[in-house]
């Protein structure tokens, strides 16, 4: 049986410790749709939906939220890009052979994670760990040591179910404020957590799924939220990249392949610019009508 994305926050009602549950298969699936990433790579960006999604939900913004890794390997870069709505997109860039059986070490080489939050309203907010850990959960924890000084520990899961490539995850965090009170409850929640198999998460509701790991607990658990994929490219924002481009440069473009094409690395969509569009009578440069650009998809 399979279920719809989504995101559910819960609390443990006799001890200072909340949880979040997220299944994201759906928007795994359409994330990597229009592309062919070798299977590690689509392993790392799975890891990286599910943490960025659990990241998102325990922080109170609204806004989008960025967590990419950077490195000197042959993946050069994995990215995330949410927001607090939990739509979802992300890529990755390759330069070279990745390794079928090769670790996050084998993959980034020497690199870094990147937490950008940026709220609608307020400051800008970057975070940067060194990629030390040997998994993502590994170096994810060694973020909130550093940056929220709050245990924490995430789980995550991607594999397979029927025939198609899922993702599911969780978090436990202390509440702020009560951590020396609740480190011993806290580690007994981990060791119960942990037991989590992919397949529980790919397939049950959350309820089965809190009652199996928690059933001598009691747990509070709040009305979900959807997760999706979603991309936020757009004509317009491809027109308005257009126009910080020296005019020479564009037309040099045009000479020598009659056309403009922009693709979005995210969703593979791609936009397509011909010269009528931009130095014709739907002139970008001026009223940046773009109303005659096309839009096909990527094969």
């Amino acid at each position: 049986m399979t279920k719809h994305d989504q995101l559910h926050r819960f609390l443990f009602e006799s001890h200072s410790v909340r949880g979040e549950l997220v299944s994201v298969s759906e928007t795994y699936q359409r994330m990597l749709e229009n592309h062919h990433f070798p299977q590690p790579v689509q392993q790392l960006l799975g890891e990286l939906l599910v943490a960025t999604s659990l990241l998102t939900a325990t922080l109170k913004f609204n806004g989008d939220i960025t967590v990419q890794i950077q490195g000197d390997g042959p993946v050069k870069l994995a990215v995330i890009n949410g927001n607090n709505l939990q739509q979802m997109r992300g890529t990755a860039r390759i330069d070279g052979e990745v390794n079928a059986a090769g670790s996050l070490r084998d993959m980034i080489g020497n690199g870094y994670m990147v937490i950008t939050v940026t709220p609608t309203e307020g400051e800008r907010y970057q975070g940067v760990v060194e990629l030390d850990g040997d998994t993502l959960a590994e170096c994810l924890d060694a973020y909130f040591k550093q940056s929220e000084q709050l245990p924490t520990r995430l789980f995550i899961r991607t594999g397979m179910l029927d025939g198609k490539i899922a993702a599911g995850g969780m978090l436990l965090q202390i509440l702020p404020g009560v951590q020396e009170n609740s480190e011993d409850m806290f580690d007994h929640l981990v060791q119960l957590t942990a037991t989590i198999k992919g397949e529980e998460l790919f397939t049950l509701d959350a309820k089965e799924v809190l009652y199996r790991l928690y059933h001598e607990e009691g747990v509070t658990l709040y009305k979900p939220q959807q997760v999706e994929f979603r991309c936020t490219c757009s004509r317009q924002r491809c027109a308005d990249s257009l126009v910080t481009l020296p005019e020479a440069d564009l037309q040099e473009i045009l000479h020598k392949d009659g056309k403009i094409d922009m693709e979005c690395e995210f969703c593979g969509m791609h936009y397509i610019f011909g010269k009528k569009d931009i130095f014709g009578e739907k002139d970008i440069f001026g009223e940046k009508d773009i109303s005659e650009i096309k839009v096909v998809k990527k094969e």
